[in-house]
């Protein structure tokens, strides 16, 4: 790597050679898609699922709580999470990832509202922009679809840039080069089998970056590794570390090779005090600006989610059971990711006194710096293969959402209206083939513009945040109307925009609207608030004053292409947790009950009203805890910790972060696994029939047949009602 002052020139040598990049962005893209889509098509096989649109787009409405708690978790960490929560950790001290986890964790709490609404009104639906149609019409659709839209290439053209970037930073890669690899092979297992495939993929990547996770905790905290120059391995190291750090005065900063004496200004190190902290500590809840960056950071997150089809496609393939616990679990085991990594190695960097600029910080480079001075170069691959694995996960979510969007809400509805199944199917893949070449471009106008991750990261809410609560009203309040949802969107994106832009010149003096200047915390604070908030009362006021009284009977009518949700001929059922059950006729004779009819019947008994109205009430309860949890009371708690935390306040506090870590990791990898047993037992005795010479096995999961009559396979437990 070089010296640590290394880092604060920009003719230093990259750490890590060239063929390293390349080996990343091809051999290991090329060999995880190979994977992926092998995974598919062995699921495919023996499960017996025949590919239409209506699976491509929703994998069939099925997912389990497990796989939709990860794929949760994989979606939300974008190469932002894990490069920039560190570098909130490196200007602010502990109060930094703290923030970054709980401001954007409890989007993901509160969207599991939604995502039972969905279940209840808009069953069949395939993206959110058809829930506006269904209940707004085609004005207010192509608003929205314009806001969803827009959301999808900024959070597409981000994490591809923050992973391009680094890539570029670490391995001297182009990062225009890398932005347009990247992309290949999640073309691939996209183009191959859709949103089952990104499901499978964000699984396995969030497996990795768990795994690499915990690698980072115990090298800084634990257990000190080789490999690197430098070694922490103890919570008091680091805690003496920092205190010293912030005693340094000017000139005792300059000695050690940083730029200046504070975190305050333009281009300088964070070294000595901390202005805004109390005590000018970094073992401090008492930061000002912490405090700033959680509120920007709160508001803004809500567009980030409520706005992007992603989450919403998530919602729609998940059995109602799973949409109410996967969310939740997803966002209590994400809140992990960015609180331990940066608890980790952005402290590690202030430790370790290396002395980077604010422009390298906000570019990403805080997590990679300590990675490569803990563990060399083996710390600077597992940082390259963790923002990798970030980059691929929500980008293949990012490239499945936009092609269901124009599938289903510009070509079906604008184009072909009455296309049929097949046509939908070729069109969703020739959506994913262009946007995926589309995304490397989206990546590199940002690099041409020169808009860093940080900047756009906090510009985000601005943009698309006074889409959120009309976006959520079209589903939560009968009497929200199209004009004042088109109102609060269009006029609050407007009025947001004038004035984060005003606040920007205000504030700026004599320097004028520059990039520095227009991305201050101050403006960005303001047009993060006012988009939300102007949005809010407009469509609320004109709601009132002019209010629709609407029943959701057109959102329940929406219909899925070539396949629904199985109904029942003669009995409901009823069945715990994910047991399978099944009432009504088999075939010759009753002797035997279709797989898929089980499962169907498990649908329609999830599907019930009153369970549905039980799932809204669990996931409201729980959903408001645990976001007054991490935003008022363990805040709360930890001031009177004061500054700086004593010892065994930040073992304490540390300790928190390791176990999350870990139980997160667990949670995560080990539930989807569980829940699918079955579905795994079929492939390996379907490989066993076919390597012994026998024929196609069927799965119980969808395809074949269960023997006996349906009274014989239904589980013991179930409870069925007349």
């Amino acid at each position: 790597m070089g010296s640590p002052e290394g880092w604060n020139s920009a003719s230093s040598s990259p750490p890590l050679a060239e063929g390293i990049g390349w080996a990343i962005c091809l051999g290991f893209g090329a060999v995880f898609s190979l994977l992926t889509t092998l995974l598919v098509w062995l699921e495919n096989r023996y499960s017996g699922t025949e590919q239409s649109s209506e699976h491509f787009n929703t994998a069939g409405r099925t997912v389990k709580t497990g796989l939709i708690a990860a794929v949760v978790c994989s979606q939300w960490t974008w190469a932002a999470t894990l490069l920039q929560s560190s570098n909130v950790a490196w200007q602010y001290g502990v109060s930094g990832p703290f923030w970054y986890g709980a401001g954007a964790a409890v989007q993901i709490l509160l969207f599991g509202i939604l995502s039972i609404e969905i279940k209840r009104k808009a069953p069949n639906a395939h993206t959110v922009c058809e829930i506006i149609r269904a209940r707004w019409g085609s004005t207010a659709h192509k608003v929205f679809l314009a806001f969803c839209l827009l959301t999808n290439m900024l959070v597409t053209a981000m994490l591809l840039l923050g992973g391009a970037a680094t890539i570029e930073a670490m391995t001297g890669l182009s990062v225009y080069v890398a932005a347009f690899l990247i992309p290949l092979g999640i073309i691939t297992y996209t183009f191959a089998d859709g949103l089952a495939a990104t499901f499978l993929s964000n699984y396995l990547h969030t497996i990795i970056l768990h795994a690499v996770l915990i690698v980072f905790i115990v090298a800084v905290y634990l257990y000190p590794l080789p490999g690197g120059r430098s070694q922490l391995g103890s919570i008091s190291d680091v805690h003496s570390r920092l205190i010293r750090l912030n005693s340094y005065t000017v000139e005792e900063c300059a000695s050690r090779g940083f730029l200046a004496g504070s975190t305050g200004g333009s281009g300088v190190s964070a070294c000595g005090p901390v202005i805004g902290n109390r005590e000018g500590s970094s073992l401090t809840m008492f930061s000002q600006g912490g405090m700033m960056f959680a509120i920007i950071n709160l508001v803004g997150n809500f567009g980030t989610v409520f706005v992007d089809q992603s989450y919403w496609q998530a919602a729609i393939a998940a059995r109602p059971s799973a949409a109410v616990k996967g969310y939740l679990l997803g966002g209590l085991c994400w809140f992990a990711i960015p609180f331990a990594l940066a608890t980790s190695l952005g402290l590690a960097c202030l430790a370790l006194e290396l002395p980077l600029t604010a422009a390298q910080a906000n570019a990403g480079l805080v997590p990679v710096a300590s990675a490569v001075e803990l563990l060399g170069t083996g710390g600077g691959v597992l940082m390259l293969l963790m923002v990798f694995m970030a980059v691929t996960s929500c980008g293949s979510a990012e490239l499945i959402a936009v092609s269901s969007l124009l599938t289903y809400d510009v070509y079906k509805t604008y184009l072909r209206p009455n296309a049929s199944g097949d046509e939908l199917l070729k069109a969703s893949r020739w959506c994913v083939v262009g946007f995926g070449l589309l995304m490397g471009v989206l990546a590199a106008l940002l690099e041409i513009v020169g808009l860093a991750l940080g900047y756009v990261y906090l510009l985000m809410g601005v943009l698309v945040g006074s889409a959120v609560f009309p976006i959520a009203a079209c589903l939560l309040w009968r009497k929200a109307s199209a004009q004042g949802a088109i109102l609060g969107a269009v006029g609050g994106m407007v009025v947001a925009v004038a004035a984060w832009l005003g606040t920007a010149a205000a504030t700026a003096g004599d320097a004028g609207l520059t990039l520095e200047t227009t991305g201050e915390s101050i403006p960005m604070l303001v047009g993060n608030l006012v988009a939300i908030l102007v949005s809010m009362g407009l469509t609320t006021g004109y709601g009132l004053i002019w209010p629709d009284e609407y029943d959701w009977s057109d959102t329940r009518a929406l219909q899925g292409i070539g396949e629904g949700v199985g109904k029942l001929d003669e009995t409901q059922v009823e069945g715990e947790g994910d047991e399978e059950v099944v009432v009504g006729g088999g075939r010759e004779g009753g002797r035997t009950t279709t797989a898929a009819a089980v499962v169907d019947a498990v649908m329609e008994a999830e599907m019930d009203p009153k369970r549905l109205r039980e799932a809204k009430k669990f996931v409201l309860k729980w959903g408001v805890f645990f976001s007054v949890v991490m935003l008022l009371l363990w805040p709360l708690l930890s001031l009177p910790a004061g500054a700086p935390f004593s010892l065994p306040y930040f073992s304490l506090w540390v300790w928190i972060g390791i176990l999350w870590g870990c139980l997160s990791s667990v949670i995560i990898t080990v539930m989807p696994l569980a829940e699918s047993k079955e579905a795994i037992k079929q492939v390996v005795m379907g490989m066993w029939t076919d390597l012994g010479g026998g024929g196609k096995v069927g799965s119980t999961e969808r395809g074949g047949v269960v023997e006996g009559t349906v009274e014989e396979v239904i589980p013991a437990k179930a409870t069925v009602v007349g």
